[in-house]
């Protein structure tokens, strides 16, 4: 696995632990002190969900040694992301919000930038090999 890889899963591990855990405890105090209105304490709370399983795959791909593993891993990382960008945006640019919700979309679209990345050149490095 490369350097830049596991940079990437280790970044996303430690991203996705430090907005998982208190979205998934105490998404109130979160949300309403980044400006983040109104509160849905359910969603939010399996979005801290989700965001801790993420950090638990990205952390499992930052120490895994086998390939296949690590490219289930990329795809999922890259799949999650691109859709949550796409969610993010759409309610971005229609409407006005704070800057939470920006720097959210900022933070997500890099992910999806990077896992995008890694999983084009594992496609493109496995179909040369073959």
């Amino acid at each position: 696995m490369s350097r830049s890889l596991r940079i990437i899963f280790l970044i996303h591990t430690v991203v996705s632990l430090i907005l998982g855990l208190p979205m998934l405890i105490v998404p109130g105090r979160l949300l309403g002190w980044l400006g983040w209105a109104p509160i849905d304490p359910i969603i939010s709370r399996v979005l801290g969900a989700a965001l801790l399983a993420l950090a638990w795959s990205s952390f499992r791909g930052w120490r895994a040694g086998d390939r296949t593993r690590v490219a289930i891993l990329v795809e999922l990382e890259a799949v999650f992301t691109v859709l949550a960008s796409i969610g993010l945006l759409r309610h971005l640019l229609f409407a006005p919000f704070p800057i939470a919700p920006w720097l959210a979309f900022v933070v997500v679209a890099a992910f999806a930038v990077a896992w995008v990345a890694v999983l084009v050149g594992v496609v493109s490095r496995s179909r040369m090999s073959d």
